[in-house]
């Protein structure tokens, strides 16, 4: 568990001045949910049943109903007792199980990680409408962002994240590629008996898989923790590879507080990160595609890391960061500490760099 004064100022921070509104917002919500009926078979609709233009009725998908209500009423309950402390200055009378929470409510009202399904992402709370303005852009760059997996590693079945960076190429953390990949005479190569693809299908409840092989390793940065990989243009499907996404070619105005989303595969993390804070907030659910929306909170002119709070986990290792503005890539997640901050490479910075322009980087 998170320090107690850590997490009151994270929630002094994420909501700033809307604290009471907050407070309004989650104690309607609860009444609203003692009163919520389902479809005649006891289960939401899913984001592909939604009509045409029309948004998702609940942010639940079929088979996580029961968890994510769960989960929502831990944190309404005991989160919102621990709300009223805090406005009335008794931070300090918090119990561990209000502080558990809180830090809930920081994550699922400000910082949530939303299940994908269909390709798209489902309701928002209402501190991230802005997303569902966004809808269209941020369904395409859903849709270039895959799982890493791997044949033939002793350990594990998948990796981390990559997106489509390139024509033909993907981008990812140094740490992952190196699961799989080791340096050979100046080059790189995969190391013996393994193999990787990307699978761009990686959603709760999917079941078929939209994969491509990944053919070779480009490249692995000497200074920032990134690789380069080669993939097939077309998959196992007969599907063929969509746009590359666009990579900022320039720093995006005002970096500090720019509303941003990163997209990837949290997956479970119990030496970095709180265990119940984790079944709590990913409704213990893992390894599956969501968005995940937050802000820049840190970066200097200079500097070759940018820090994020949005809410990932060990497996986001290669998500791209994305500008809300633009929807174009403005870092690569690399990794984080709970509650303090999550570390990205400043995409930008890099326009001329060797390996990325082997890769044919689409920079924007």
């Amino acid at each position: 568990m998170a320090d107690r004064d850590v997490v009151v100022a994270q929630l002094r921070k994420t909501f700033g001045d809307n604290l009471r509104d907050l407070e309004v917002r989650l104690s309607k919500r609860d009444r609203a949910e003692m009163h919520r009926t389902t479809d005649e078979e006891g289960v939401a609709p899913s984001v592909g049943s939604a009509p045409d233009g029309e948004l998702p009725d609940r942010s639940v998908i079929p088979g996580v109903t029961q968890a994510s209500d769960d989960a929502r009423q831990v944190a309404v309950a005991d989160g919102a007792r621990a709300l009223r402390k805090v406005m009335s200055g008794h931070e300090d009378e918090l119990s561990p199980e209000e502080q558990v929470g809180l830090e809930a409510i920081i994550v699922l009202e400000g910082r949530p990680p939303l299940f994908i399904q269909h390709g798209d992402f489902l309701r928002v709370p209402d501190e991230w409408e802005v997303l569902n303005s966004n809808r269209a852009q941020i369904r395409s760059s859903i849709a270039r962002v895959g799982r890493i997996e791997a044949t033939g590693h002793p350990t594990l079945d998948w990796i981390g994240t990559g997106f489509l960076a390139g024509p033909d190429a993907i981008i990812t953390n140094r740490h992952v590629a190196r699961e799989f990949a080791r340096a050979d005479r100046g080059g790189w190569r995969f190391q013996s008996g393994m193999s990787a693809r990307l699978d761009f299908n990686e959603e709760f409840g999917a079941l078929d898989p939209l994969e491509f092989q990944i053919t070779g390793i480009v490249g692995v940065h000497e200074k920032h923790d990134l690789a380069v990989l080669s993939v097939a243009a077309t998959g196992g499907s007969g599907a063929a590879l969509p746009e590359p996404l666009t990579v900022a070619a320039r720093q995006p105005g005002q970096v500090v507080n720019r509303d941003i989303y990163v997209i990837g595969y949290p997956a479970w993390d119990g030496r970095r990160n709180d265990p119940a804070y984790m079944r709590q907030i990913f409704s213990d659910i893992f390894n599956v595609k969501r968005l995940q929306p937050g802000r820049i909170t840190a970066f200097a002119d200079g500097q070759d890391v940018f820090i994020h709070d949005c809410s990932t986990l060990g497996g986001n290792s290669g998500s791209p960061v994305f500008d809300l503005e633009t929807h174009a890539v403005v870092g690569l997640h690399f990794g984080g500490r709970y509650l303090v901050g999550n570390n990205a490479v400043p995409l930008w910075r890099l326009t001329g760099d060797a390996l990325l322009e082997a890769g044919g980087v689409n920079f924007g």
